[in-house]
């Protein structure tokens, strides 16, 4: 068998013991087995325990930004493309429960050098967002200061959220990735779309400091 395939199938069976049992219960022999090769092998081809689930961090986090950048149409409005790459998220931890656990909890709970792994994946898709909502801004403003100051935490928001939604959708059996994206559609969309037509939300007034200030009670 070519080293690839052999590999891949290692990696496969690291990524659903270390999702299923977590990182700290999970064994190389469990591993091995679940592969169908000799635990001397794993070590041979991915050495350590801890860099294999550095590998498995890598593989599964950029897999997930590859879904996610195909499944959003450029070619679509702002909404659009914002609701494509939802369904593209929600779809893909769906699809891959153990690769999202990796990810979402097993490396996140487990200090360096797990997490600065997790850390790039997280940066490169808050990226992806901030650019795709501010395309759709700086159209909407002509203005492309506004865009860069107002999107930067927009898009820290949406992907924590998406991150939180999807931990739960996977661990709620009548929960589809259709109906998560919805969900996290209908919880954002009415502020990005005010956003993009300079109709941000503002805090009312603080009565008790203003009253302070004008020396009334």
């Amino acid at each position: 068998m070519p080293r690839a395939v052999r590999e891949r199938q290692m990696m496969d069976a690291a990524v659903q013991t270390f999702g299923q049992r977590g990182y700290r219960a999970a064994s190389m022999d469990e591993i091995a087995e679940l592969a169908g090769v000799s635990k001397p092998l794993v070590y041979l081809y991915l050495h350590s325990k801890e860099d294999l689930f550095s590998a498995c961090i890598r593989r599964e986090a950029q897999a997930l930004v590859a879904a996610v950048r195909a499944g959003v149409d450029p070619e679509l409005p702002a909404d659009g493309q914002l609701w494509s790459g939802l369904r593209a998220f929600f779809t893909h931890t769906a699809e891959n429960p153990d690769g999202w656990a990796v990810l979402h909890r097993q490396a996140r709970s487990h200090g360096e050098p797990f997490i600065s792994e997790v850390v790039v994946m997280r940066d490169e898709i808050v990226a992806f967002v901030t650019a795709l909502i501010g395309a759709a801004a700086r159209e909407a403003h002509r203005d492309p200061a506004l865009a860069d100051r107002d999107v930067a935490g927009l898009a820290q928001a949406l992907v924590g959220a998406a991150e939180s939604l999807a931990g739960w959708a996977n661990d709620t059996s009548d929960v589809s990735a259709k109906e998560a994206a919805a969900t996290l559609m209908n919880f954002a969309w009415a502020g990005l779309e005010n956003l993009m037509h300079a109709r941000p939300w503002q805090p009312p007034a603080d009565v008790s400091r203003g009253s302070a200030d004008d020396g009334t009670s």
